[in-house]
């Protein structure tokens, strides 16, 4: 499964905006709540430098970007939790997400109504995080009540369970979302740690990039409002972007050409869109690794720490099954020397067995048993 990010913000933040520039999809955009009640997903391409690089000197037939998938899910309001505005089946969609993008407002447009009547992103922030962490405290409480009938059994697991039910429940009754509590749960085996969140699925344990969403004369993200959800993400371990949905909007109807010299113009190394990419794609934990073989050149992403075996299954699960070995070369090495078949020729193919864990950049054969 593709990782997805999904956008998540109160209704009028410019979530939908966003997300046409992001996929040019086209969906509705309105300014009134709930336009969006179904999903939109999208594929988006990675911006990959590296990729570019290897391409070059490969000069393959078909090239395949990494992408991510980004949804859009209708905007959440105070009580969603409890049903408001449709936001249980919206939760629901939030649920499905690996990474949170939460869109912030911080552009002033009196043409388009704020739905707490004020410009206030701290408050819109803690608005969606309140919602979030209130679903959570209805799962927690529901599995407390599962597990405390085991508890008589005296087995050491549901009272490690209990445990770690309690500390989650407490830390989101004084405000803490689950992520920050991760791999700190008084559980003894890392095996059933993975398990239980799994089980859990708690929305607030999810990774959150805020998107502060400005106006075109801000596009540094230097105004009071976006040096705001800047400080809120840096106080709250979360990744950070500052972009204008509107402009991104304006510069994906545009060329490659010409939304690069509007990018110059503005005195941009890059899209806000590729940096939002970029930043959900290091949030979900993910690095990217690439294969040259035959006609086309590809960026794969992958889970960081992920081994040789399961790193070719993402290619074919054949080639998990089958795992001989993994010949391996750094994408700089390879774009300096200029093909894989020199390379070897050169020994600077290193070959790896079943332990290796791939590196971010690797570019990799596997070689494997049909």
């Amino acid at each position: 499964m593709p990782m997805q990010a999904g956008l998540v913000g109160l209704p009028n933040a410019g979530k939908s905006t966003l997300f046409n520039a992001l996929t040019k999809a086209g969906c509705l955009v309105a300014s009134y709540p709930f336009s969006t009640i179904e999903p939109n997903i999208g594929v988006v391409e990675l911006v990959d430098a590296r990729l570019t690089a290897i391409v070059e000197v490969i000069k393959p037939r078909e090239v395949v970007p990494s992408t991510m998938h980004f949804v859009d899910i209708a905007g959440l309001v105070k009580g969603a939790s409890h049903g408001e505005g449709l936001g249980n089946q919206f939760l629901g969609h939030i649920r499905d997400v690996d990474v949170i993008a939460h869109v912030v407002r911080c552009f002033q447009n009196a043409d388009v109504a704020h739905v707490e009547g004020s410009l206030d992103p701290v408050r819109d922030i803690e608005i969606v995080e309140a919602e979030l962490m209130l679903a959570d405290l209805q799962v927690i409480t529901r599995r407390m009540e599962r597990v405390e009938r085991s508890l008589k059994t005296g087995e050491k697991r549901y009272k490690e369970e209990y445990a770690a039910l309690q500390t989650l429940r407490d830390a989101l009754e004084h405000g803490e979302p689950a992520r920050t509590l991760q791999h700190r749960l008084p559980i003894s085996v890392r095996e059933q740690e993975e398990q239980f969140w799994q089980e859990i699925a708690l929305l607030t344990a999810k990774p959150v990039v805020y998107c502060a969403n400005v106006d075109e004369d801000d596009l540094f993200g230097e105004e009071e409002a976006s040096r705001q959800v800047q400080a809120y993400a840096q106080a709250h371990a979360a990744g950070y972007v500052a972009l204008c949905a509107q402009l991104e909007s304006e510069l994906a109807s545009l060329d490659a050409a010409d939304a690069e010299a509007f990018l110059v113009e503005l005195g941009l190394e890059q899209s806000g869109l590729a940096r939002l990419a970029a930043e959900t794609y290091d949030k979900c934990g993910l690095i990217t690794f690439y294969t040259v073989k035959g006609p086309q050149t590809r960026a794969w992403p992958l889970v960081a720490g992920t081994p040789a075996p399961q790193a070719a299954g993402k290619i074919h699960s054949d080639m998990e099954r089958g795992f001989i070995r993994a010949e391996v070369i750094g994408w700089q090495e390879l774009v300096e020397i200029g093909s894989f078949a020199k390379a070897r020729e050169l020994g600077r193919i290193r070959v790896e067995g079943k332990d290796y864990i791939i590196k971010d950049g690797d570019v990799v054969q596997i070689r494997f048993n049909v």
